[in-house]
């Protein structure tokens, strides 16, 4: 990989990282594009949204390290005059950070061999960009919207868990698949984009960080210069992209991600047919 393939590998993942349109999928397809390229591969795209989950940490900080406090403050060591109870607020949004990253814990140990193969099958990929099209359109249509973050519950923060588990599958989308279930569960669009970005910090972050260290060499396929700067372009791009994403779920339906989604879809499966792309990853 090239200098120039990793700024748009960087700005491809910084775009779709946080909008409900697989940032994963998109980097498996513009990664075939390049014919000496290919599939850049699990590790450069673990590690590439370790800069898009920095970027969460830098716009989020005050929020993080409130919760953070707070939720130690709720611990059995502090003095009862000064312990705050679960049902603050904040001290029960840490713990569904912390009860709701176990399910794709679990599931990225247990499902590895899949993740690093069957999963990257471009007609697998196309297959869930439209199903949760579908998906996410339906739950924001139906969804109340009417319950905000403060008051959400442990129960749903462990099933927002287990959507964002799914996201181990290319073309769900992390997003995509906590903010329509958060939808579902009657959530404002705010609220469930919001636990979405919270729930992929600790998710993201050990995903990267154990594949950094734990990549024995046969999965890299790009070096480390390239997924440096990747990783940094995407962190810039991914922090304008949070901005703007929260602004826009305040007052505009999730519809043109929808419809994005499905003409994706549709062209993926074009493009495998008349040999643009590749449905298994390409070995370069």
């Amino acid at each position: 990989m090239n200098i120039l393939e990793a700024i748009v590998l960087g700005a491809v993942q910084g775009l779709t990282e946080f909008l409900p349109i697989s940032s994963s999928a998109h980097l498996r397809i513009v990664g075939d594009l390049f014919p000496a390229l290919g599939d850049p591969g699990v590790t450069f795209t673990a590690v590439t949204q370790i800069g898009t989950e920095t970027a969460v940490l830098l716009y989020f900080w005050k929020d993080i390290l409130r919760i953070i406090r707070k939720w130690f403050s709720s611990m059995p060591w502090v003095k009862p005059d000064k312990r705050l109870a679960v049902t603050d607020p904040d001290v029960r949004l840490g713990w569904i950070v912390i009860i709701g990253t176990i399910p794709i814990v679990v599931l990225g140990l247990l499902l590895q061999d899949a993740i690093d193969s069957i999963f990257r099958n471009l007609y697998l990929t196309a297959a869930m960009l439209a199903l949760f099209a579908i998906v996410i359109g339906i739950a924001d249509r139906v969804g109340k919207r009417h319950i905000p973050l403060e008051q959400m519950s442990l129960r749903d923060g462990v099933i927002l868990g287990f959507a964002q588990s799914l996201a181990l599958v290319p073309g769900v989308s992390r997003s995509g698949g906590t903010i329509a279930v958060g939808l579902f569960l009657g959530y404002t669009r705010a609220a469930a984009a919001r636990i979405s970005f919270l729930l992929a910090v600790p998710a993201v972050f050990g995903s990267g960080f154990y594949r950094l260290l734990s990549d024995d060499g046969t999965g890299v396929q790009v070096g480390a210069v390239p997924t440096l700067v990747a990783t940094l372009v995407a962190f810039v791009v991914g922090y304008a992209v949070i901005v703007w994403f929260l602004r826009l779920v305040e007052t505009k339906s999730f519809m043109p991600f929808v419809i994005y989604r499905i003409v994706l879809a549709v062209a993926v499966v074009i493009f495998i047919g008349v040999g643009i792309l590749h449905a298994m990853p390409v070995q370069v």
